[in-house]
């Protein structure tokens, strides 16, 4: 088998991602995130890159710095703005917090335009032709302003306090403690952004008592957002195209829960205004029209243990009026939206049979017209106003995120990267079946090189999270090419659950986890080992999250597989569904009987399958309660007088839903590989070195 970055697990750690796409506002480029490994391999730094958005010249780099760089905007005037916690060598002292900083568009450094006491986390918003910004930050719930936020932060910090009292549910988001600050969206003017600093020294900066001053050099950001407790947790936002409204998809609190609703803000006078609100919908993504007259959002209303909701295309006159939905008919859910240059459809994204293409919805009720054609999934698109075209990062199974362009008549050109893609392992193909109740499902199927008849692969299952989700795009964290380098074939199926094939096929799983997406999955199992390049003889199933969820699933109801590896997996529904950090939501979805129906741990003592468990403590969304009571289960069931068993539980300490430090993905995998060639290829066991 040919070697590839994917072989070693150093060499695939090691390779440099694009993790994300900005287009200046005038469309001429387009500046790239690029993480690579540090040079001890346990993390990764980030940097900004220009390339020309017309695929005409290649990469520079624009930052270079140990903190790294992320989070990137444009001011109307087309400097570059992005959030780092890099020094500041304007402040009186060094900080770890990250600050917005701006590049200017005419060349020279960049400089930091904040100095919060608790940092920056985002470039909240941009507008085209403004350079008025919206960022967020998180202040303190006690604070006034930013000097009593500042003032307090030091005196927790030098009390060694981390208490956090909570008023509201939730309190954890998935790998993040909620609190004790509260996330606000803050306005800054850099029409007047000076290049000198201000010396300045006021009567309250002499006082040792009083709070230090805001330094006076900055543009002072202006909180759109006063006491807003949650409601600023993972909202959505837009800036009109003259920087003087906002629209904010804010969460309105319902008991433990809360709907979201879109207000408008008028940055000048800070009133809000309710543009839509619903008991029980949620209303997200709020867009702005490029001459600032219309806006375009997505409507979803509670799912129910009945059913799933749609999720809807909406748009209307600014004010909120003329309200209608768009592409009823159209049976999709939007990834992404944007106007089009020309204000007349919307570009949206979507998943559609396991691929991930750009769509155009007219806002005059006209046909959709899907803009590409391949097999890969887009993401980051930008529309260029002045032409039409668009730009976009785009990946596959065996193509990693590279930044392309798109021509209004469909042609695609590779714009310029900072990295090579890498060659890759194997060979790809779609596959399809009919399942029990007569559903079409598919997959994709990844093959070794040199797999045949004469020479069938050992065969891996491997099932997706979400549930709501589809094997379209690539994964850094779960890549399947790494076991294709190792001779496996893999099976990436999107059974009952998963999006892009219509709300029923939805909806055959709905309520009923260990039915249709069981029967889906070892349907399309089925059909990929009937084929004479695999070994039917050699197989394994794996997952994470709901994956894993299904994993544990698979290795109660049948005995077909000789491994199953289970990470961050739901065990005990009823426990699972009161200890997540967001339980009202998976508590609506489920029936009682549903709930019960679905548990995997009721048919624990029917596992005869080994099993590796793999679990972070810092997992909120599936807490690491789920891995311990599966692994105390297994223990009582299946251990020996000694305490041994076939079964394994690697865990985390220090990890999340996802395991993303570099040598933590690396040890992932070495286990994952060393459980299935001990019991799918039948070798040896092989303790990974470090875990000693």
């Amino acid at each position: 088998m040919t070697d590839t970055p994917f072989s070693s697990l150093d060499d695939y750690i090691a390779l440099p991602r694009i993790e994300s796409l900005a287009l200046s506002p005038d469309g001429g480029r387009v500046v790239l995130t690029l993480a690579t490994l540090a040079p001890d391999g346990t993390a990764y730094r980030r940097a900004l890159w220009s390339v020309a958005a017309d695929g005409t010249a290649g990469a520079t780099r624009l930052t270079r710095s140990a903190k790294g760089e992320a989070g990137v905007g444009f001011t109307g005037s087309g400097d570059i703005l992005f959030v780092s916690a890099r020094p500041d060598g304007e402040a009186e002292s060094e900080s770890e917090t990250a600050q917005v900083w701006v590049l200017p568009a005419h060349g020279g450094e960049a400089r930091a335009i904040t100095r919060l006491a608790g940092g920056a986390s985002a470039i909240a918003a941009t507008a085209p032709h403004s350079d008025t910004v919206v960022i967020a930050a998180d202040l303190l719930p006690g604070s006034t302003d930013l000097e009593t936020d500042a003032a307090v932060r030091k005196q927790r910090k030098d009390k060694k306090v981390q208490a956090i009292l909570h008023e509201t549910y939730p309190v954890r988001y998935w790998d993040q403690d909620l609190g004790p600050d509260e996330p606000h969206l803050l306005a800054l003017d850099l029409a007047g952004v000076r290049d000198t600093v201000v010396a300045a020294v006021t009567a309250a900066a002499e006082d040792s008592e009083a709070p230090t001053p805001y330094p006076p050099e900055l543009p002072r950001p202006r909180d759109l957002t006063p006491h807003p407790a949650r409601s600023i947790d993972n909202s959505s936002h837009a800036l009109s195209p003259d920087g003087r409204t906002l629209l904010v998809s804010v969460k309105v609190q319902e008991a433990r829960a809360g709907r979201q609703a879109i207000v408008a803000i008028d940055l000048e006078s800070g009133i809000r205004t309710t543009l839509f609100d619903e008991p029980e919908v949620y209303f997200v993504e709020p867009r702005i029209s490029h001459d600032g007259t219309k806006i375009a959002f997505i409507r979803e209303v509670y799912s129910t243990p009945k059913g799933c909701a749609d999720q809807e295309l909406w748009t209307a006159d600014r004010d909120g009026s003329n309200a209608r939905r768009l592409a009823a008919d159209w049976d999709r859910w939007p990834n992404s939206l944007e106007f089009d240059h020309d204000d007349a459809a919307l570009i949206v994204t979507a998943d559609d049979n396991g691929r991930a293409p750009i769509f155009r919805i007219p806002l005059d009720d006209g046909a959709v017209e899907r803009l590409t054609s391949d097999d890969f999934a887009y993401n980051s698109v930008a529309v260029d106003e002045a032409t039409g075209d668009l730009v976009a990062l785009r990946s596959s199974w065996t193509v990693p995120p590279h930044p392309v362009r798109v021509a209004r008549d469909g042609t695609i050109t590779v714009l310029a990267s900072p990295v090579a893609l890498p060659e890759v392992p194997g060979s790809i193909t779609d596959i399809e079946t009919t399942a029990e109740d007569g559903t079409r499902v598919r997959a994709w199927l990844l093959l070794p090189d040199g797999t045949s008849a004469e020479h069938p692969a050992p065969f891996l299952l491997w099932i997706h999270g979400g549930p709501l989700g589809s094997w379209n795009a690539w994964a850094w964290r779960w890549n399947p090419l790494l076991a294709v380098a190792r001779g496996y074939a893999v099976l990436l199926p999107d059974p009952a659950l998963s999006t892009g094939y219509g709300l029923d096929f939805i909806q055959r799983g709905w309520d009923s986890w260990g039915r249709k997406p069981y029967t889906d999955l070892m349907s399309i199992t089925d059909a990929a080992i009937a084929r004479d390049d695999i070994d039917p003889n050699r197989t394994a199933a794996m997952g994470g999250s709901f994956g894993g969820f299904m994993a544990n699933w698979i290795a109660g109801h049948t005995d077909r597989f000789r491994a199953i590896v289970t990470h961050a997996s739901l065990w005990a529904l009823d426990q699972f569904s009161g200890t997540t950090d967001g339980s009202e939501y998976w508590q609506s979805i489920f029936s009682e009987q549903g709930m019960t129906d679905n548990s995997p741990h009721l048919s624990v003592a029917n596992i005869v399958t080994p099993m590796l468990v793999i679990h972070g403590d810092h997992d909120y969304r599936v807490p690491i309660g789920e891995g311990l009571r599966l692994w105390s289960d297994l223990a009582e069931h299946f251990a020996a007088q000694d305490g041994t068993m076939q079964h394994k539980f690697l865990y985390f300490p220090d990890e999340n839903h996802w395991v993303l430090k570099p040598q933590h993905a690396k040890i992932w995998y070495e286990t994952v590989f060393a459980f299935l060639a001990t019991h799918v290829r039948g070798e040896e066991w092989e303790r990974p070195k470090l875990l000693g």
